[in-house]
């Protein structure tokens, strides 16, 4: 089935505005970067400026697989979903090149640009090891909602 024919059931194309409100309310995601063999899908908090750039924060210690392919990557994705409920979800699809961040960049952020949420484990890491600033510039970006009613609530449903 395509998108299109899915909006007989309730799902719809966000637009743009719905879009950034989303992705500012948001602080998870799946980032995909490319791979000689299947891409390699990685869960990361990020930042986001409500324009077209989000903020991932590395640890990258002595090394990291996730900063080499990140920066050979021409292209990347990042998903960022929200499931509420069964009725309820959001989905935000970002194509865009990603490069690491240049030393001062993480002192100049814009004062709206919140530093990503990380868990405490990887919070304890940042302040002992190594970190990298990587900046993902979205190029391309769709999004799909639902935003329903379970049946017995649905009027619609109930006719």
């Amino acid at each position: 089935m395509t998108l299109d024919e899915l909006a007989d059931y309730g799902m719809y194309r966000m637009d743009e505005e719905a879009i950034r409100g989303f992705l500012s309310s948001q602080g998870v995601g799946v980032l995909g970067l490319p791979t000689a063999d299947a891409p390699s899908l990685r869960p990361m908090s990020f930042g986001y400026d409500g324009e077209d750039t989000l903020y991932l924060l590395y640890v990258v210690g002595a090394e990291s697989r996730k900063a080499v392919l990140s920066d050979r990557a021409e292209v990347a994705r990042f998903l960022v979903y929200s499931m509420e409920t069964a009725f309820n979800w959001r989905s935000v699809l970002l194509t865009g090149g990603i490069e690491r961040a240049a030393d001062d960049e993480l002192e100049a952020l814009p004062e709206h640009v919140e530093l990503p949420w990380q868990p405490d484990l990887f919070r304890r890491a940042v302040s002992a090891e190594r970190t990298a600033l990587y900046r993902f510039d979205i190029t391309e970006r769709t999004g799909i909602e639902h935003l329903g009613l379970p049946p017995a609530f649905d009027t619609d449903e109930a006719e």
